[in-house]
């Protein structure tokens, strides 16, 4: 565990002493990059939960809403992920949803987010290989979202 935090350390630094270079021509498949606030470690699963979710938002601006929940929703997603110990996104799967749509516009949600969520080595259990959790996605009558994780008392 130390050794991969110090390794980590490590990239950070050497990356932040390169000189930029042009942008290298786009591949079929590119390497989700990470963003300084992936690198966070999350202090525990609530924490690490809302950084995810915070990712999640950020890239579904236009599929997402703010505000008061409606009384009522016309659809609860509940998905469970997996992430890898680096938070590259191992799986995504629907646990419990009434609505095809809804269940197929949250899936699409999460693989919008293009950069690796939060390392979760830290948070895994001894000999796991992926860390597990789920988000629920409550939507409004326009199929737009919002995250269980970051909605908050209501």
């Amino acid at each position: 565990m130390r050794h991969a935090i110090t390794v980590l350390a490590a990239a950070v630094l050497l990356s932040a002493c390169q000189t930029a270079s042009p942008p290298a021509a786009p591949t079929s498949t590119p390497a989700a990059p990470r963003t300084p606030a992936s690198l966070q470690l999350a202090a525990n699963i609530d924490a690490y939960k809302a950084l995810v979710a915070q990712q999640i938002m950020a890239a579904n601006g236009t599929y997402t809403f703010s505000g008061r929940l409606p009384p009522m929703l016309p659809a609860i997603v509940v998905l469970d992920l997996s992430v890898g110990p680096d938070g590259e996104l191992k799986s995504v799967h629907v646990h419990r949803s009434r609505d095809s749509d809804a269940s197929a516009a949250a899936l699409a949600a999460v693989r919008r987010v293009q950069v690796l969520f939060p390392p979760a080595g830290h948070l895994m259990r001894r000999h796991a290989k992926t860390f597990d959790f789920s988000e629920t996605f409550l939507f409004n009558e326009q199929y737009r979202f919002q995250l269980r994780t970051l909605s908050g008392p209501q």
